[in-house]
């Protein structure tokens, strides 16, 4: 069982310490400052958060004594010269003598640190950093120094490679909401799986853009969309500009991957070289942003629907938990210990996680409920957090 569960909140970073069905959260750390993601690298326990700084922009902070101390690591900085298209999407036939038609670029700063995740058990050293505005940052010394992944970076499918000048492809990559609060609309990478057979094989989900694989270390990428559907699209099912929420593997199976975005929840077992849709609308499982799977049989996850893109809220005022043990064929639906009326909370992509027989959510209201029987019923951790954007076993 495992004994840490870390939030990531609009007021900083709760540690909630436990074990045997007695979980006390610890006094609040980086007070008052938001925390987008809160982890623990399980290859050495060195707990991570990344900090949102309303006036003085995204740090990273970490903490090798289990929590009791912090200190920030040098920030992840663009190099010079990053830029990125932000209007006018070129075309192969587009006429660059016409104003109208030429793009229009912005330097790259980081808006936002959206997710943190780490290198194989081989690689010591190596963690990963996704960005607002669609950036890949890798660390080969325990996140003292970052560099910017240039083949991502410069890929064709979002306008080639900008350092050396202007754009000889068209844009795929469009903005997420995540961003407006920054006063711009970018896209952002907010998931990171790195395969534990393999620490050359990685998948990466962007919003909006898509599922994007590397095999060969970051060298090259390629786009992993097929039988993902976009309903709001002129071409629903084209190759790029798809908006995962989340995307999450089977550790045991990493071939087996999830996600839920706008328009349902989508599973792969060929590792995401074909996508199914699997939402079952009228059981409830279609809309929302987290996803957790099984870390040893890849057919089993856990979704916390929400009523509607639209209406972003428990369905009909009640919390539930859905859980698929058949690759997503069926689906079941728990709310014992859930509140069923007036519940108004929503789970934000990274507040849903699982370990073992545990799984663990927190809301966007600052309610935190666990289970401790795989979801099938649940108590409550607390109901006065501040907002939770994630949430983490450690």
């Amino acid at each position: 069982m495992s004994k840490m569960i870390l939030l990531g909140t609009r007021k900083g970073t709760v540690i909630v310490d436990g074990g045997k069905g007695d979980w006390r959260p610890r006094p609040i750390a980086h007070a008052g400052i938001p925390v987008c993601y809160a982890t623990r690298d399980p290859r050495d326990g060195t707990l991570w958060s990344a900090l949102d700084h309303g006036h003085w922009g995204p740090k990273l902070s970490r903490s090798r004594d289990g929590g009791d101390t912090w200190e920030d690591v040098t920030s992840l900085k663009y190099p010079k010269g990053a830029r990125y298209i932000t209007k006018y999407l070129p075309t192969p036939d587009f006429d660059p003598n016409a104003p109208a038609a030429k793009p229009e670029y912005s330097d790259a700063v980081v808006y936002k640190i959206w997710n943190i995740a780490f290198g194989h058990a081989g690689q010591p050293g190596r963690l990963y950093a996704g960005t607002i505005p669609g950036g890949l940052f890798v660390s080969d010394d325990g996140g003292d120094t970052w560099e910017l992944n240039r083949p991502l970076w410069n890929h064709d499918s979002r306008g080639g490679d900008l350092f050396t000048g202007d754009a000889t492809s068209e844009n795929r990559w469009y903005g997420t909401p995540a961003s407006v609060d920054y006063g711009v609309f970018e896209p952002g990478i907010h998931s990171i799986v790195v395969d534990p057979r393999d620490p050359a094989h990685i998948h990466v989900a962007v919003s909006s853009a898509g599922v994007i694989e590397t095999r060969d270390g970051g060298r090259t990428w390629a786009g992993r969309n097929l039988g993902m559907v976009n309903d709001y699209a002129p071409n629903p099912r084209a190759e790029w500009g798809h908006d995962p929420h989340f995307i999450a593997s089977c550790p045991g199976q990493p071939n087996h991957l999830w996600q839920q975005n706008h328009c349902g929840v989508f599973y792969s077992a060929d590792g995401a070289q074909n996508w199914r849709k699997v939402s079952v609308p009228e059981a409830g499982v279609h809309f929302g942003f987290p996803i957790a799977v099984d870390g040893k049989d890849g057919r089993t996850a856990w979704v916390v629907p929400a009523q509607a893109d639209s209406q972003r809220m428990a369905i009909a005022g009640g919390l539930y938990v859905a859980r698929t043990s058949d690759g997503g064929q069926s689906w079941q639906s728990f709310r014992q210990g859930l509140p069923q009326q007036n519940a108004y909370d929503i789970v934000f992509r990274h507040a849903l996680d699982v370990a073992g027989d545990c799984v663990c959510f927190g809301s966007s209201t600052g309610n935190v409920y666990l289970s401790q029987d795989r979801g099938e019923t649940w108590q409550c951790l607390g109901n006065n957090f501040p907002q939770v954007y994630s949430v983490r076993f450690g």
